[in-house]
């Protein structure tokens, strides 16, 4: 094979080969996957225990509305109290009695220092 334009001619034809077969397999014209799996039970269990966890979800979030609505409305409520106490006048009474008076007293100390 001297012929360099028939060489030519076939690197490009294997490189086109290669390039198509390359293609093919990318593609997977076989069977896919996703149906050997869709038949599988584990998939199915999994499936079956997502819809029960999302069910499950659901109505923990609207257990967790309903307190949370609770929550606020107690809230108001008390910002309420606290605006009408805040509101009040406030009235200070003076003490009627003195408070008692304070000493000192010195005594002796409780420990000693002798050294044995």
């Amino acid at each position: 094979m001297t012929d360099h334009v028939a060489r030519l001619y076939a690197v490009a034809f294997a490189l086109l080969v290669f390039f198509f077969t390359w293609a093919a397999v990318a593609a997977h014209p076989w069977g896919t996957e996703a149906t050997a799996t869709a038949q599988d039970p584990r998939v199915a269990a999994l499936d079956r225990r997502a819809q029960r966890l999302e069910l499950r979800r659901a109505r923990v979030q609207q257990l967790l509305d309903r307190r949370f609505a609770e929550y606020r409305r107690q809230l108001r409520e008390r910002q309420g109290q606290i605006a009408a106490i805040e509101a009040a006048p406030v009235v200070v009474a003076t003490p009627s009695v003195s408070a008692p008076s304070v000493g000192t007293v010195s005594s002796p100390p409780v420990t000693s220092t002798r050294s044995s």
